[in-house]
């Protein structure tokens, strides 16, 4: 009898599985807080990003850019509602989409050599993932999608005309999403996405 024979089901016991091993090494999270690798973040409100963003459209409209997205960097919204995250995202949209495509990597060079420059453009890389993430461009319900018929294939996708303003809020992301990796490098990819604090 082989000793696969001997061993009948009940022999067989899956308890090594529930051995929880993170709890047994010293180093692990488990053993430690996690919030403590980082200062405690204040719960910002939607009053308050609706005041920063009439801030920031009053320096956009007095030409000043460049203050108007570090003010928007500045105050990420960490720690708040989800619709608090949304209006800080609109603003901060709306910000990059006016800026000319010219005017994109001065911009970024200059902040990029301040103080806190890296940190700023760490969390513009954060937000330009989050609009694309949002579905910017993509259509937000089942119901927008029309089959379109054509030869030798069905191809689906939304009407002429109808995601043409999501489609330009998402080639601005994705030009700035070129522009800082250009001026930060892949660095500020790697810092975005192990950085366990969401915007």
């Amino acid at each position: 009898m082989s000793i696969i024979q001997q061993h009948t089901s009940a022999s067989l016991s899956d308890a090594w599985r529930t051995i929880d091993i993170d709890a047994l090494e010293e180093d692990s999270s488990v053993n430690f807080d996690t919030s403590t690798l980082y200062p405690p973040q204040p719960e910002i409100t939607e009053a308050e990003v609706r005041g920063l963003a009439g801030q920031v459209r009053q320096l956009l409209r007095g030409g000043d850019t460049e203050g108007a997205l570090r003010g928007c960097l500045d105050m990420p919204v960490y720690n708040g509602t989800d619709a608090a995250k949304d209006a800080h995202l609109q603003t901060i949209t709306e910000v990059l989409q006016s800026i000319k495509a010219s005017e994109m990597t001065p911009l970024l060079n200059r902040i990029y050599g301040s103080e806190g420059g890296s940190e700023a453009l760490d969390v513009l890389v954060k937000y330009l993932y989050k609009g694309m993430a949002t579905g910017s461009g993509a259509p937000k319900s089942p119901s927008r999608l029309t089959p379109q018929p054509s030869p030798g294939f069905s191809q689906v996708g939304g009407r002429p005309g109808v995601n043409e303003p999501a489609m330009g809020a998402m080639s601005v992301l994705l030009s700035w999403h070129e522009k800082v990796v250009e001026v930060a490098g892949l660095g500020s990819i790697v810092r975005c996405m192990s950085d366990f604090r969401r915007v």
